[in-house]
């Protein structure tokens, strides 16, 4: 009888098995998850108060971005002909529209279709690549790069300087703090994180003993980080996938698991309304949540102020004085702000009430709708979950939506191709 980890699944037979598609897909995460400045210094304290501008304008980086791009579609055209279009579910085209529509009425309206265009290559690339090369076979090939990513990490902390976060930079308070070859602890542990996921949900050998290896590891590397929101939320996460595996067996068990977790979530919100002082207190203190209640109260107070359409997809770093939030706080620290720490107020903000409508539909909806189906037992969806939840709490602490290339919104959309991919294989079995 074969050995497997409680968590762990078969990978059933992927269909399509050309090296083209791999390639780019891999190619693809590379660009990612490792990029073109790996191990580069953070920016330091400038003496003018503000930080380097940030290069999403960089040309090798956008002809890298097209060329995989390229590939992928090449690869998903010859597969799928015009049928590729269906690897893109409607709400995300419509998410995706409304951010560049916003050009209309942002500031600058060349930063705004840039970083929209960005936007787009990504969710389309993974997307396109997901259904091309299977979802299963896809996690695996993810799944082995992080586990790269983190081996290149623990070797890089003895030999690297900018291993680790330095004097001199922005923020003192992460003085020694492990961040491998990203530019923060705080990406790092989110990677990290969803590596240990990966590996703990996947039957690797006898007993999984090497996915649980690899997943200590990144839980150490995680710890070393010092990221306290990825920590926490990797625990929480790691308990909805259990959770999910096992009550999403039979219709009573999830009804039973859906209605705990309504219940939790509304005891949650009467607890802050009946507590809303004590939290505004905190809000109007600039040293709580480690300097996020400032920024939050700005966006708050702007979000009150422009409900509905917002400032313009991607306006809200890296503008200088057109920062939306210039306004609305005292000095110029929030030149030096790299996002709001927030997934939720960040959207409000910047593509405002509408287009934070149809983010909600598209990201979290979307494929909860899809996860709400019973599982089948093998294993597969049960990840999927975890690392759903795992993204969709990270927001809370981080500005993740819509993020471009950023780590964890790269691993929400992979969620939500497979989820999509899964649904259209199990209609073609059923008819």
């Amino acid at each position: 009888m074969a050995n497997e980890y409680a968590l762990g699944y078969t990978a059933p037979r992927e269909i399509d098995r050309s090296l083209l598609p791999v390639i780019a897909f891999i190619g693809l995460l590379l660009l990612i998850y490792v990029g073109l400045d790996a191990f580069s210094p953070p920016p330091l304290v400038s003496q003018f108060g503000g930080v380097r501008e940030a290069s999403r304008s960089d040309v090798l980086r956008q002809v890298a971005y097209l060329g995989v791009a390229a590939m992928i579609g090449i690869a998903a055209l010859q597969r799928f002909g015009i049928g590729l279009l269906r690897a893109i579910p409607v709400s995300m085209g419509m998410l995706l529209a409304w951010c560049m529509a916003s050009a209309m009425w942002a500031p600058d309206t060349a930063i705004v279709l840039r970083r929209a265009g960005l936007e787009i290559v990504v969710v389309v690339s993974l997307m396109l690549s997901v259904e091309t090369v299977g979802p299963v076979r896809a996690f695996a090939i993810w799944r082995w790069l992080l586990a790269a990513v983190l081996l290149v990490n623990f070797l890089s902390i003895p030999v690297i300087a900018s291993a680790r976060h330095a004097a001199g930079e922005i923020d003192p308070a992460l003085v020694g703090n492990w961040r491998g070859l990203y530019g923060h602890k705080n990406v790092a542990g989110a990677v990290c994180a969803i590596t240990a996921i990966l590996f703990l949900f996947t039957r690797n050998g006898r007993h999984n003993w090497m996915g649980i290896a690899i997943a200590l590891a990144s839980c150490f590397f995680l710890a070393m980080t010092h990221s306290k929101s990825s920590a926490g939320f990797l625990v929480v996460s790691l308990g909805a996938g259990l959770l999910y595996r096992y009550g999403w067996r039979d219709g009573l068990s999830r009804a039973v698991l859906a209605t705990c977790a309504v219940f939790l979530a509304v005891a949650a919100g009467v607890f802050i309304l009946f507590d809303a002082e004590s939290l505004a207190k905190m809000l109007e203190d600039p040293t709580e949540f480690t300097g996020r209640s400032a920024i939050w109260a700005a966006e708050l107070r702007y979000i009150a102020d422009h409900p509905l359409l917002g400032s313009g997809f991607g306006t809200f770093t890296d503008t200088k004085n057109q920062s939306p939030l210039h306004n609305y706080v005292s000095g110029s620290w929030v030149d030096a702000v790299s996002h709001g720490h927030n997934g939720y107020l960040q959207v409000l903000v910047t593509i405002g009430g509408i287009g934070f409508a149809l983010m909600v539909l598209a990201a979290m909806v979307a494929p909860m709708r899809r996860l709400w189906t019973l599982d089948q037992g093998d294993g597969f969806k049960p990840m999927l979950m975890a690392l759903f939840v795992f993204a969709i709490l990270h927001n809370f602490m981080e500005s993740d939506f819509l993020e471009g290339d950023g780590v964890t919104w790269v691993s929400l959309l992979l969620v939500i191709a497979a989820l999509n991919a899964l649904a259209r294989r199990h209609s073609l079995t059923s008819r």
